[in-house]
């Protein structure tokens, strides 16, 4: 099958007309720094639709080629396939120029790239698109967005799953759908910025030991070291610090870098240093030793409390328990928030929802004959736009939607049912387009009486995410009584002209602080030294954090995701931010909340994924800080430079 004669039809102007690289590939494994590509196919399109050329082959990795039950790429058949590098060259010349096309791009691009860093080659390409992306802005009316699943919905024939060439031929027809459907509703593309990489940046870390047993508080004046404590050290050492460090972890004790009211002791040869460990310890009352002191009390550790097992890898059944108050907020300085109490509005209490099975709504929505849920819920199904209106106004009209039983959107999609406009929102450049569509628009009186006729104008997946509402709370489901392992947390905003937003996550333990500074997962740290979290980006307005459930260390018992502006913008201009929670990075989301700060906060928290006893649950807060994403940071534990 060749898609040479096939005209693409895609949309002639603007960002839709644009030369095309549609890559996939099939590895040996699902981490790019350690795993190889077995192969790869490369289908170039021009501007005008049309396939300008088509290369595929095996590659001999030179390692185990990982699961083959998965693509079938056994050693036999790899035996006698080029290596990567006498065809990079071939490869290179064909992303040259072009923007690279993939489903779930950055795995692709991610492959590639320490792939050609092995060759000791640049990996030509400035720009991405991910389809996986594009289609979570369109949003089709399907219950995940597989491959598979987009090609059913698109009518773009499959003939051999997790073949490269045929991949890349699936791809290309959904491309063009994607395309026709992007420009029929003027969404800006996706595109992802790809700067040149150069091996020295592919260097892993090495995985730092976490520390298995729980903190046990400060050291009593006089008193013994217990496994589980916070060790902080400041200053020269007559001993090596790789030295000191290697023997406090080998005892048991938790090694950090940076001093907050949670540190056990601060080790140091100057009481009176004026480094900021110090001066923090200092104002925390946290105890003080020296060197030699702390070498004499590490031959007489104490023993301490072992963190507890999860059901993530343990496979136990899930407790329903109830809910606690939300967490306390981390130290601020100049924001809205003390050291251990919040001064904004509370996350009010909700109560937590029963696991549901996978793709099923959370709880079922009503039947569209169930009168009585109708009359209390007229929303339920609907996805409402709110164009217009002072920041305030507007997300008040938005929490409105969600408490009459429908969905808050940040931007115009398949799935918008319904526009309410605020002052001045007939201004907003998608009226054009939502009066080409025909969509049903209303004025803010709507939603005070609003009408409980069924949404007629958008398709309705058999599965709606569940909605969830500021402070909301889901354990996280079980399959085959096993927790689900791998989330991933997708954030998405209205694009921004004028500043950026940064998604970020913190890996918190019981003291809700982080073990090391690299449990702090930022653009310009994208990935957990083990590689359980990682930032993944879609697009300059669509970021998320993947998490392996199962591989988190017991120490990591809370993962808070939360969004930045960055520079002098406030979200009070940026607008709403939507997250929502999905089984893999191609499932239909469980859940979804669309979460509104005030008018001068700079930091929010987005979502709380944490340890319930057995289980995992996953809170919506919402919560907005003044100060910035350093303060944040700091509050968490995050040795910040000044």
């Amino acid at each position: 099958m060749s898609l040479a004669s096939t005209s693409f039809d895609l949309p002639a102007t603007g960002d839709y007309a644009r030369d095309w690289a549609l890559v996939d590939v099939e590895t040996s494994g699902l981490i790019p720094r350690r795993d190889r590509v077995l192969s790869v196919a490369v289908v170039t399109i021009g501007p005008d639709g049309e396939q300008t050329g088509e290369f595929s082959t095996l590659l001999n990795p030179g390692c185990d080629p990982g699961p083959v039950e998965v693509h079938g790429l056994t050693v036999e058949r790899l035996r006698g396939a080029p290596a990567f590098d006498q065809v990079a060259g071939r490869i290179g010349a064909m992303l040259q120029d072009r923007v690279l096309v993939a489903h779930n791009a950055q795995f692709d691009y991610d492959f590639l790239a320490h792939e050609f860093a092995r060759a000791r080659m640049w990996l030509p390409v400035s720009q991405r698109l991910c389809t996986l992306a594009l289609n979570r802005q369109v949003d089709p009316p399907t219950d995940d967005m597989k491959l598979g699943t987009l090609a059913a919905h698109y009518g773009v024939p499959q003939q051999h799953a997790h073949d490269a060439l045929d991949d890349t031929r699936v791809l290309a027809g959904i491309l063009r759908a994607s395309l026709r459907e992007a420009a029929r509703l003027d969404l800006p593309l996706p595109l992802v910025s790809c700067p040149p990489r150069a091996e020295s940046q592919f260097t892993p870390k090495p995985p730092k030991t976490p520390c298995a047993y729980r903190n046990p508080g400060r050291m009593t004046p006089g008193g013994l070291l217990l496994q589980g404590m916070k060790i902080a050290t400041t200053g020269e050492t007559a001993h090596a610090r790789a030295e000191l460090v290697g023997r406090a972890v080998a005892a048991g004790l938790n090694m950090v870098t940076s001093v907050s009211r949670h540190t056990s002791v601060l080790v140091t040869n100057e009481p009176v240093s004026p480094s900021a460990k110090a001066r923090r310890a200092a104002a925390e009352g946290v105890p003080v030793i020296d060197e030699h002191t702390f070498l004499r009390l590490l031959a007489d550790v104490q023993a301490g409390a072992v963190h507890e097992a999860t059901a993530a890898s343990a496979g136990i059944a899930p407790v329903i328990a109830p809910v606690k108050a939300p967490a306390r907020s981390p130290a601020t300085a100049g924001g809205r928030t003390a050291e251990s109490e919040s001064t904004t509005a509370p996350v009010p209490e909700v109560p937590v929802l029963p696991p549901p099975s996978l793709g099923a709504t959370v709880p079922a929505p009503r039947e569209p004959g169930d009168s009585a849920g109708t009359l209390a819920k007229p929303l339920v199904s609907h996805r409402v736009l709110v164009l217009g209106g002072v920041h305030a106004d507007a997300a008040a009209a938005r929490t409105s939607v969600v408490d009459l039983g429908g969905s808050a959107a940040v931007n115009l999609s398949a799935s918008v049912t319904d526009v309410v406009l605020l002052a001045d929102g007939e201004k907003d450049r998608r009226m054009s387009r939502i009066t080409a569509l025909e969509l049903p628009v209303h004025d803010a009186d709507w939603l005070n009486s609003p009408t409980a006729i069924g949404p007629d104008t958008t398709a309705v997946r058999p599965h709606e995410p569940h909605v969830m509402p500021r402070g909301g709370v889901i354990d996280l489901p079980m399959h085959h009584g096993t927790l689900v392992p791998e989330w991933y947390a997708t954030v998405g905003w209205a694009p921004q002209a004028d500043c950026g937003i940064d998604v970020v996550a913190f890996l918190l333990d019981e003291d809700e602080q982080v073990t090391f500074d690299e449990d702090f997962i930022f653009y310009g740290a994208p990935e957990s030294p083990a590689g359980t979290v990682r930032l993944l980006t879609g697009g300059p307005a669509e970021q998320t954090i993947a998490l392996d459930l199962a591989s988190l260390p017991p120490a990591t018992r809370k993962v808070v995701v939360a969004a930045a502006v960055d520079g002098a913008a406030t979200f009070g201009t940026v607008g709403a931010i939507q997250i929502g929670a999905a089984p893999g990075n191609s499932g239909s989301p469980l859940t979804r909340a669309t979460l509104d700060a005030a008018t001068t906060e700079r930091t929010l928290l987005l979502a709380e994924i944490y340890r319930r006893g057995p289980v995992w649950r996953l809170r919506a807060v919402g919560q907005g800080y003044d100060h910035g994403l350093d303060v944040l940071a700091r509050g968490y534990g995050v040795d910040i430079a000044d």
